[in-house]
């Protein structure tokens, strides 16, 4: 499993907004000059997080972006599943039902399946709150 930009980058604009926005919403522009990344691609990742609910938006000079939740609310996972979509580690195990004609008799399933477990409750084990502690829960 490899995570994309839009994945680390929507982890690392939600850690941003949530730090900064107690002073009120969060310029995009503002959050792109801290974190490195292109006001563009932000853009983009901005609309889907909002979209989904995870952003609220606010129009005119003191517009931007702020939290709908408390950090604490946020796993990491939801995050991520949102920007990279199914985090499975094999196709079969991408949709909510195997639909894997060998599934029944495959010796590695087992395997699979356990590391997209494992996978799983790692990263729904974080929130975006933990993110932003200097000692990340074990």
């Amino acid at each position: 499993m490899k995570i994309s930009t839009k994945g680390r980058y929507a982890l690392r604009l939600m850690a941003d907004v949530a730090v900064h926005d107690r002073e009120g919403y969060v310029s995009l522009r503002d959050a792109a000059d801290r974190q490195g990344i292109s006001l563009k691609y932000l853009e983009q990742i901005a609309g889907m997080l909002s979209r989904a609910g995870l952003l609220q938006s606010g129009r005119g000079a003191q517009g931007g972006y702020r939290l709908t939740k408390a950090p604490e609310e946020y796993t990491v996972g939801s995050i991520l599943r949102l920007t990279e979509g199914s985090l499975a580690p094999v196709a079969c195990l991408g949709e909510d039902e195997n639909r894997c004609e060998r599934s029944g008799k495959c010796p590695t399933l087992d395997f699979w399946m356990g590391l997209y477990d494992v996978v799983n409750r790692y990263i729904d084990g974080f929130t975006l709150a933990d993110l932003l502690e200097e000692e990340p829960p074990a």
